[in-house]
């Protein structure tokens, strides 16, 4: 059986707290396949040494090329821990990536405490 995908996402603001949620769950990650955007994957990555493909940054694409694979069926679960508070220069991306989730109906978590429920 092949292994579900998750993708980590992270605002800038939030990528040092979805660093350490990964540490945190790494030993629940290591049953998935995992992949992200640019930087949050390669922090995620170094940071657990669990291997994560990573996609272009989010304002240069990477939001997008999650939400495509979300609709292929390729990604069964997003972790996008987002920064609500501060405008993102690529906020109808962000959007997009929320609602694309929601009509393919996966689980999206947008802080620790929801992605925490959803990985156990």
């Amino acid at each position: 059986m092949e292994k579900k995908t998750i993708a980590l996402i992270a605002h800038d603001n939030k990528k040092n707290e979805i660093v350490s949620w990964a540490i945190k769950n790494k030993s629940r990650l290591e049953k998935f396949s995992l992949c992200g955007t640019g930087h949050t994957a390669k922090m995620v990555e170094e940071a657990t040494g669990l291997p994560v493909k990573a996609y272009l940054s989010g304002p240069l694409g990477g939001d997008q090329q999650i939400g495509a694979k979300v609709a292929e069926g390729e990604i069964s679960m997003v972790v996008f821990f987002w920064d609500p508070l501060q405008m993102q220069p690529h906020d109808p991306d962000v959007k997009a990536l929320l609602r694309i989730a929601v009509v393919y109906d996966i689980p999206i978590a947008t802080n620790e405490a929801t992605a925490d429920c959803i990985i156990k």
